[in-house]
């Protein structure tokens, strides 16, 4: 299980991440490209993925882990169900997003703490 708080702290805790409003949400920003949405209301996270990421995220756990339903599921969106998912799991699916989306000065930061 992971909490709001947790995932906000990772998210935040990524090189120039600012958190923005997006609708009735928070979106996670870098280089003015989202890359993960929190639904407090939900206790729900979207994260943009590949297309084979998010394959091989969702084949782990279908019920915690899976694509949005409709053409948003298409381009690599997937949902995380806070409640459920393992800790590991989502670390490792929210840096991949982000990774996915940050420059590479800032990817490469990212990957050579790991």
């Amino acid at each position: 299980m992971v909490t709001i708080r947790q995932f906000r702290e990772l998210a935040l805790s990524l090189p120039e991440v600012m958190e923005r409003a997006h609708f009735d949400k928070a979106s996670f920003v870098v280089n003015k490209r989202i890359f993960a949405t929190l639904s407090e209301f939900e206790n729900s996270a979207c994260v943009k993925l590949s297309e084979i990421d998010q394959y091989v995220f969702s084949s782990f756990n279908k019920s915690s882990i899976y694509p949005v339903p409709n053409k948003w599921g298409k381009r690599g969106w997937t949902f995380l169900l806070l409640d459920h998912v393992e800790e590991e799991l989502f670390k490792d699916a929210v840096i991949t997003a982000y990774c996915n989306i940050a420059p590479k000065r800032l990817e490469e930061r990212v990957k050579n703490k790991e």
